[in-house]
């Protein structure tokens, strides 16, 4: 009984919500990525390297023996389009990641500036802005009293 309540306490904070909404954000987020890299950027890399399509690129190791209709040994090749694919993927989500991250900590930094009057202050760094606000001026009066 002692883990189902831990279950139902985890999925009532929110836990598993935001999982879930984190794993359908990124699916999708794979899927735009899938056509920028498949649709966008291999063509015009396809034609400066003469490639058509680099997922068929390869090198032979040895190439396939066939005596008339008959196979003989197959063909032993590293395909490295595949992994070139792949890597381009990775380039482009991690570019993306890092632009995202990069604009949320810049708003984030801009919401705990509590000078700054153009975008809403989250109360507990308003509140502590107020409290460091109360402690300088109370330093201030204790100097003073102190002389």
């Amino acid at each position: 009984m002692g883990m189902f309540k831990e279950f139902k306490e985890f999925a009532v904070k929110g836990n598993m919500i935001d999982i879930a909404i984190g794993v359908i954000i990124g699916s999708a987020f794979n899927k735009v990525i899938d056509v920028i890299v498949k649709d966008i950027v291999m063509p015009p890399l396809s034609i400066l390297t003469g490639l058509v399509d680099f997922t068929s690129a390869k090198l032979i190791l040895r190439p396939e023996l066939m005596n008339g209709s008959t196979l003989i040994s197959a063909e032993v090749a590293l395909s490295y389009g595949k992994l070139f694919n792949v890597l381009i993927d990775f380039l482009i989500i991690t570019l993306t990641v890092f632009i995202v991250v990069k604009f949320m900590n810049r708003l984030k930094n801009k919401a705990q500036d509590s000078e700054d009057k153009t975008v809403s202050t989250p109360k507990d760094i308003e509140l502590l802005s107020d409290l460091k606000v109360l402690m300088e001026t109370q330093n201030e009066i204790l100097k003073k009293s102190a002389n």
